[in-house]
């Protein structure tokens, strides 16, 4: 019999939906459709497990379980009711329900959560007489209700934990970039995987180490466990083989340059220790250095990637941008013709520091780090 197919969807960071797309293309996944969020794509139980493991840019992976009208309290609880819950959540489990509505005449999330809590708990005492209880820090279900314009889709978190969680985050420094945003920095940049990659605010690291993952073609969530894990049925042996060939040791290439460095000595030591968890310290080269005295090798045909600080009020912006200015002027005169992927802060934070990089020609793209609005920049960097 053929495996049974699912309609899913890949959540992720806002502006980051071409990048996953892009990705998702590359792993071979069916019927993909960029929408706002994420993006929708089809498959099978083991095509969950293979983006589970395998995004690095996306957040979460919902599977929806139905989708129905509800015009009216009623409707929504017995087509929710109705949904064989069983498959996916033990009696005795643990649940958590969030939900979104607009333009719906059921409008009250906090109600529309209790509703869907209530059919699922209601389908199980009927039919064992055990009822599952909610946990919201650790469920073995996550649900998520989404109700537009009097259409519910019924969605089923099967992460878990976000996806940024990759396991290897030992030090976490002053803000750290989210793992996955740093590897979205990374591809959108549009870096070779073969010419040196370059962070002069490497803080805790994390560009570095999703660019040195990315190189070795290793699976992000190769070391850390998922929702899906939890549903009854689990075919653990299988799934066992499928993470075990996402463990194998796939090395950085020998030859490939991947350096950052930072102001701060203890921002070293702890990118130093994240690399090593991760696995790839030997592939890095990490020092002291103040970005306003960066000068790479000439000759290189490089790329950098790196987050400097941008602060969130106006007196930070206003004290960072002669930091902007000096860096922007050394990449003028020692890095023209690199390749730039900068993520600052965006709207009022961001405007300022980009004029002060003083760098033309780049594109910019909004990303959200967090609650945070951002701007990417990128593209060749031009002297002068």
């Amino acid at each position: 019999m053929p495996a049974e197919r699912f309609s899913l969807f890949a959540t992720c960071a806002p502006g980051l939906e071409p990048v996953v797309h892009e990705e998702m293309r590359g792993l071979r996944f069916a019927k993909l459709e960029r929408q706002v969020g994420g993006v929708y794509f089809e498959g099978d139980l083991r095509d969950v497990w293979r983006a589970n493991l395998g995004l690095r840019t996306a957040v979460r992976v919902l599977l929806r379980v139905a989708r129905f009208a509800a015009p009216d309290e009623g409707a929504f609880y017995r087509a929710a009711r109705d949904v064989p819950w069983e498959r996916y959540l033990a009696p005795e489990g643990t649940l958590a329900v969030t939900a979104h509505a607009s333009e719906s005449k059921l409008f009250h999330t906090g109600f529309l959560a209790q509703l869907a809590k209530d059919a699922v708990v209601d389908r199980f005492r009927e039919r064992t007489g055990a009822r599952p209880s909610v946990d919201k820090q650790s469920p073995d279900l996550g649900l998520r209700v989404h109700l537009v314009q009097d259409r519910c889709a019924l969605l089923l978190d099967t992460s878990g934990e976000s996806l940024h969680k990759r396991g290897w985050r030992r030090y976490q420094g002053r803000a750290p970039l989210a793992e996955t945003l740093a590897a979205g920095v990374v591809l959108r940049s549009g870096w070779d995987r073969r010419s040196p990659l370059l962070d002069p605010f490497c803080g805790s690291g994390t560009l570095l180490v999703e660019a040195a993952l990315l190189a070795a073609d290793r699976p992000p969530g190769a070391g850390r466990a998922f929702a899906f894990e939890r549903w009854p049925g689990h075919d653990t042996a299988l799934f066992a083989a499928a993470r075990a060939e996402a463990q194998r040791v796939r090395p950085v290439p020998a030859k490939l340059v991947l350096r950052g460095s930072d102001a701060d000595p203890k921002h070293i030591d702890g990118a130093r220790e994240n690399l090593d968890s991760a696995g790839v310290a030997g592939a890095v080269e990490l020092e002291v250095a103040d970005a306003r005295a960066f000068a790479p090798r000439r000759g290189w045909n490089a790329w950098i990637a790196t987050n400097p600080p941008y602060g969130e009020r106006v007196g930070e912006v206003r004290a960072l941008a002669g930091l902007y200015a000096d860096f922007g002027q050394r990449l003028r005169e020692h890095a023209q013709g690199f390749r730039l992927a900068l993520l600052t802060g965006g709207e009022h934070a961001g405007e300022p520091l980009v004029r002060a990089l003083g760098l033309a020609g780049l594109e910019e793209t909004p990303l959200m780090n967090g609650a945070l609005r951002c701007t990417l920049l990128t593209g060749e960097i031009a002297g002068g």
